[in-house]
């Protein structure tokens, strides 16, 4: 699920923090005020849910009919509790037709069976109901396809009039009677009958399509044939244009709105590629009939449900828009979850981790093999830097934990970004090939069920031997994570290098000391080598032979753990690390230079590497820790900048150089404006604009705020700066 936390940005600032300012400083949320909440009982299995919907646009309504098919868990069961909101409950039968007596609440259908039924008996009925969209309790509001239900979305210049239904986290009950809640699977049928223009679109398998000449309708009947949870389950009906592709025999489809058509496959063409990977990553192959991705309007982000995914309407761009605004991140991110959320799913809300936390790692293992090693990198940075700024200013918790208002507060940068470099830290401590064979074995071994953590502790020991609960206690069951001071000595005379670590976390609300290996990395004029030690008390030192004084001392090589450190080190240390390190690495030492030394030799080497880096993060990074311009060559180096081959280097050059608010330098970004191709930067160069007072560039910024773009970007920052000239 990506409604709310997941449009990853790539983050390329990396955060240093000394000592335990580095967590729990300005942290305003108190999550330990939040009642707990158990994991909910069950009283019966739901087996089958067959649900019959008629929708009319025009009057904003549905009749439904849902043939609910369950067995009980114990004997002597006599009456069946159903979660039922928003929609009035008009009958129900039993299997002969026969009416049964019924309670209906605001918040559950409370049906008496008329006899007494058995453990594992078949029991089944027929609920007859029916929904005014026009008249939502103000107690249950409906959202449409936004988290709460069955809406119908009106035309704009931006989408048609669709119909769409979203169940998570809590939404079936709104548009159907279910036993809603994760810990539960069953299988479903859905039967939706429209006007005869639209198309529809649920899980699974289409079974057919019948044309209603009465009333120039049509019935679409569409079935799940695998169990799923609820929450999973959607439709949406619309004038669509359906993109076709595949995988093999696996058919593929994108649904968009017309307008849209020639823009699909720039959003959605690694689809297949995608799938194909994580086929061959998880050791498991994709387990459903088909895979669907569609866009609707008045929602956020991506929703992944069982064999389709919901997504914005904002996420389709053109090939123009894609060096800014790719989509590659979300769509990797939503069709991991058709294993991890879908496949196996969470058994309780306390364990979101294991759908998002497994498909955001799933997004950065993708964006690795299809980028490379530096992009994934730099990607897997921004998931630990978007944790980190929540551990900061928000508050930390527990990975696994059991206190919520609503289940969406859990839907955090703990569960989605901070447990991806958990499982990243994982794979380090196991190895590459134990941690994914972990992964298979726990997919065909829990497939169509609900899982929680321990089953996945219990995995590993079965796959591999190996015993991770001191693993599992530190980084799922306590808060936080580790702040490191490290320091490092070299002793000429005994040749040795004497490296000290001290954990300086807070531990007085549950964080631990951490037990975890790391690698020091040494770099001296004879060469390079790398030292795996292990980190088990507060503080920690080292020794190691080293004939000659290092160039470089790095600390975590390979980026493996999730931290805050403070590092200090000599300007001769950080040139060389600038220069010669991996991509983090070098992003590092510009950050360090920026922020601790002006001197003339730092300024001229992060010059050089903003011009000559051969990675963009890198070259913004220095560009952004150059510093403001010191005259007229950092301000001809600044407009060189603004050609850089990254669209993400160009703007920050504009923005700088818009921070001069020099006004004989309208005209150079009016004429950025027209010779970039990039939206992002054009935006900057229009904001530099207004920074620079240029009254005379009023009319063209008026004629830019009439432009179209995506997100908008064009006009936004064209009024802002409109606003900065007092227009």
């Amino acid at each position: 699920m990506s409604a709310r936390p997941v449009r990853t940005r790539l983050f390329v600032a990396v955060m240093l923090f000394a000592g335990t300012a580095g967590i729990g400083a300005a942290q305003t949320v108190d999550v330990n005020s939040w009642p707990k909440r158990p994991e909910r009982a069950r009283e019966f299995d739901a087996v089958h849910y067959r649900i019959a919907l008629k929708l009319d646009d025009e009057k904003k309504t549905f009749r439904g009919e849902n043939t609910i098919t369950l067995s009980p868990l114990s004997n002597g069961f006599t009456r069946c509790v159903l979660d039922a909101e928003t929609f009035k409950v008009t009958s129900v039968e039993n299997k002969k037709s026969e009416p049964l007596e019924f309670e209906q609440t605001d918040h559950e259908l409370i049906v008496h069976l008329g006899k007494p039924y058995d453990r594992r008996d078949e029991v089944s009925f027929t609920v007859s109901y029916y929904a005014d969209t026009r008249k939502a309790d103000p107690r249950h509001p409906r959202r449409g396809g936004n988290g709460m239900g069955l809406g119908f979305t009106e035309a704009t210049p931006d989408n048609p009039a669709v119909i769409s239904a979203l169940s998570f986290p809590t939404g079936a009950r709104h548009w159907f009677p279910c036993y809603d809640h994760p810990n539960d699977k069953a299988t479903l049928e859905l039967i939706v009958t429209v006007r005869s223009d639209y198309q529809v679109l649920a899980n699974g398998r289409l079974l057919g399509t019948t044309e209603n000449k009465a009333d120039r309708s049509r019935t679409f009947h569409w079935s799940q044939e695998q169990p799923h949870s609820t929450y999973l389950t959607m439709m949406a009906a619309g004038p669509y244009h359906i993109v076709e592709d595949s995988l093999g025999s696996l058919p593929i489809r994108y649904w968009v709105y017309e307008k849209d058509a020639r823009s699909a496959l720039v959003t959605f063409s690694q689809t297949p590629k995608i799938i194909e990977f994580f086929n061959g990553t998880y050791g498991y192959k994709y387990p459903w009939a088909k895979y669907d991705q569609i866009t609707l309007p008045r929602f956020g982000g991506g929703a992944e449900c069982t064999s389709a995914t919901l997504m914005h309407q904002g996420i389709i761009h053109d090939q123009r828009a894609d060096q800014d605004f790719s989509s590659l991140t979300i769509v990797a991110h939503e069709a991991a979850h058709q294993w991890w959320g879908d496949l196996v799913t969470l058994r309780d809300w306390s364990e979101v981790w294991l759908n998002e936390g497994f498909s955001t790692y799933g997004d950065y293992l993708y964006n690795h093999h299809h980028r490379g090693p530096d992009h994934g990198a730099v990607h897997l940075l921004g998931h630990k830097n978007s944790y980190l700024r929540e551990a900061r200013t928000r508050y930390i918790r527990p990975i696994v934990f059991d206190r919520w208002n609503k289940p969406q507060d859990l839907f955090d940068r703990h569960a989605y970004q901070k447990a991806a470099a958990v499982l990243h830290m994982m794979r380090f401590v196991m190895g590459d090939e134990p941690f994914f064979q972990t992964h298979k074995h726990f997919l065909h071994k829990h497939a169509f069920q609900p899982v929680d953590t321990h089953d996945f502790s219990k995995a590993i020991k079965e796959a591999t031997g190996q015993n991770l609960d001191w693993f599992f206690d530190q980084w799922f069951f306590r808060p936080g994570h580790p702040v490191f001071d490290v320091r490092y000595t070299w002793d000429q005379p005994s040749r040795k290098l004497n490296v000290t670590v001290e954990q300086v976390q807070d531990t007085s609300k549950g964080v631990p000391i951490y037990r975890t290996p790391v690698i020091i990395g040494i770099v001296t004029p004879g060469g390079k080598r790398s030292e795996k030690v292990w980190l088990t008390n507060k503080v920690e030192e080292f020794e190691f032979p080293c004939a000659q004084e290092p160039l470089l001392v790095r600390f975590d090589q390979g980026n493996y753990l999730l931290k805050e450190w403070s590092f200090p080190k000599t300007r001769k240390e950080l040139l060389y690390q600038l220069q010669h390190d991996d991509v983090i690495g070098r992003m590092w030492a510009a950050s360090q230079l920026g922020k601790t030394d002006n001197h003339e030799s730092a300024t001229a080497a992060l010059w050089e590497s903003a011009c000559h880096d051969p990675f963009w993060p890198v070259r913004r990074a220095a560009l952004e820790n150059v510093g403001v311009p010191r005259g007229p060559d950092d301000i001809e180096l600044l407009k060189q900048k603004c050609q850089d081959q990254s669209s993400r280097v160009r703007a920050l050059a504009l923005r700088k150089l818009g921070d001069t608010k020099q006004g004989d330098l309208a005209g150079f970004f009016l004429e950025r404006f027209g010779k970039d191709d990039s939206y992002v930067a054009q935006a900057e160069a229009l904001r530099a604009v207004g920074k620079c007072g240029d009254e005379s560039s009023v009319a063209f910024l008026e004629e830019a705020a009439k432009m179209d773009s995506p997100r908008n970007t064009i006009r936004a920052a064209a009024n802002w700066a409109l606003k900065q000239l007092d227009r």
